[in-house]
């Protein structure tokens, strides 16, 4: 799968229905394969990820030894409310009530790439995570990308 891209901006039904915008479905690939709705471990929003990427993380973590006792939590703690989803027929996305509770979600929401998986964000703690965030980004990406010096491909 190719990296996504784009961030969406949606509106939740009463039931939790959202519609998927065409240009993200259209990057989405195999829409039949269905997906893995779940909480995020670091902000107070959801993650969705394409069957095939979800199967690429579960062959990462089942390689973890059950046998250590923070592993297991990690495992218990990573996969709670976990949810399979489709996009039905009309285009459209149910996220279920324990979600919706957990990521504050009201009528306006992001619908924001994060490489291989969508983040579902409320709109209001979308934009204040994106503000929060703005600040010290500079100093973030110096931290986390400063290191890499990979002439080939021309961005270092």
């Amino acid at each position: 799968m190719n990296a996504l891209i784009g961030t969406y901006e949606c509106k939740v039904d009463a039931k939790g229905r959202l519609m998927v915008p065409v240009a993200l479905k259209k990057q989405l690939g195999n829409l039949n394969e269905g997906f893995v709705l779940k909480r995020s471990v670091f902000q107070p929003c959801l993650e969705l990820f394409p069957m095939s990427e979800w199967n690429k993380m579960m062959q990462k973590i089942n390689k973890l030894n059950r046998f250590k006792k923070k592993n297991d939590d990690f495992i218990r703690r990573f996969t709670a409310g976990v949810k399979m989803v489709e996009i039905d027929a009309s285009g459209r996305l149910l996220i279920p009530k324990d979600l919706i509770v957990f990521a504050k979600v009201k009528k306006e929401i992001v619908l924001s790439s994060a490489i291989n998986i969508v983040e579902i964000w409320d709109k209001e703690l979308y934009e204040n995570a994106i503000e929060n965030a703005t600040d010290d980004f500079a100093d973030l990406a110096e931290e986390v990308m400063g290191d890499f010096n990979d002439d080939e491909d021309g961005i270092s």
